[in-house]
């Protein structure tokens, strides 16, 4: 799932509010692209934006990566296996791991997780890693971020064999994606450009703003996003500016007010407001920030984008939760059927 990012100064803060649905009556607007479905939600009595449904874009690629493991299997290759070494008790990372195993069973891909305390050492890991790296039952292998500081993060990415790399963390595949070349896309900025591939959002020449600048997230974004449609990796030809922690408030409102594409991945609820927003704009909203209800007292989901006032003036936009994250998971499915194919040249 979309990874945070490390939290900007104290000029982006901003304090969240209520996330809630404004509109009593929707319907489904359903158009083609390249042979698939899109589908949006739209209010029927107000002009908000369109609501893009993440759940129904990871239904098509579903269907789309189940296919592609049933024909690989019917040519007679093992079935595509998946290893998440999860270390310690967050329970978030427990979640997104079981969101990830639950959507591979349903896809015809093989799972395991495997368990590893919080107190394990950085050797044991890397070991653990080798050895998986070694077998020829797993096509792709990933560890769940994040891990305890007493390990680097970076070494134990590194560590992943490139070709089973389905989360596209190691150096290898990082740089091959900054060079446009074919490579493991990280899921969550897969997830973004695959949303505005299959909704038809024009990117050639247009303002985009990234707000954050994680190696994982924000980077790759991008990347993706400002590189040439014309190279190996195709990329969406868009002018792109990153915002980041040191970037003041004034400043990013005025860069987001001038954006065709605004991209939230800061980690900090709401904090791209209405007044940041030029009418019609695309909003996609990567945040995943867990925060207390002032009113109920219980913990709730909410992204870096103050939905239902931004919806007001933009054209399209993803919520949270809905949006992003289960594209993210459906990208994951699509590496690791791609890892498995490269089981064959490796």
């Amino acid at each position: 799932m979309a990874a945070s990012v490390s939290p900007l100064c104290s000029s982006f803060k901003l304090s969240s509010s209520v996330l809630q649905p404004s509109c009593h009556y929707k319907f489904r607007i359903f158009r083609k692209c390249s042979g698939l479905q899109r589908c949006f939600h739209q209010s029927a009595f107000s002009q908000t934006a369109m609501v893009i449904s993440g759940k129904e874009l990871a239904r098509q690629i579903h269907k789309e990566v189940q296919c592609d493991v049933e024909e690989w299997v019917s040519f007679g290759n093992k079935q595509p296996h998946l290893s998440v070494i999860v270390v310690g008790d967050n329970p978030a990372s427990h979640t997104y791991v079981r969101n990830k195993t639950r959507a591979a069973a349903a896809l015809g891909i093989s799972s395991e997780t495997l368990l590893r305390p919080s107190s394990v050492s950085q050797e044991e890991l890397l070991e653990m890693i080798y050895r998986l790296n070694r077998d020829w039952r797993v096509s792709g292998l990933l560890v769940q971020l994040p891990l305890p500081e007493h390990i680097n993060e970076r070494a134990v990415c590194n560590a992943v064999a490139p070709e089973k790399d389905v989360d596209g963390f190691h150096i290898v595949n990082i740089g091959k994606l900054c060079l446009d070349q074919k490579s493991m896309v990280p899921a969550t900025p897969a997830a973004v450009w695959e949303i505005i591939k299959r909704t038809e959002i024009q990117t050639v020449g247009r303002n985009v703003v990234v707000a954050g600048r994680s190696k994982n997230v924000g980077m790759p974004i991008a990347m993706l996003l400002h590189t040439d449609g014309r190279h190996e990796r195709p990329g969406g030809d868009a002018t792109v500016t990153i915002a980041h922690r040191c970037t003041p408030r004034e400043k990013l409102k005025e860069l987001t007010r001038l954006a065709d594409i605004v991209i939230a991945a800061a980690g900090i609820p709401h904090l791209i407001t209405a007044d940041m927003v030029k009418e019609g704009a695309t909003v996609i909203d990567v945040g995943i920030n867990h925060i207390q209800d002032s009113e109920t007292g219980k913990i709730r989901l909410v992204g870096d984008v103050d939905f239902e006032e931004v919806r007001k003036r933009a054209g399209f936009i993803t919520p949270v939760p809905g949006g992003v994250g289960p594209v993210t998971v459906a990208m994951l499915m699509k590496n690791t059927v791609t890892a498995a194919r490269n089981t064959i040249t490796h």
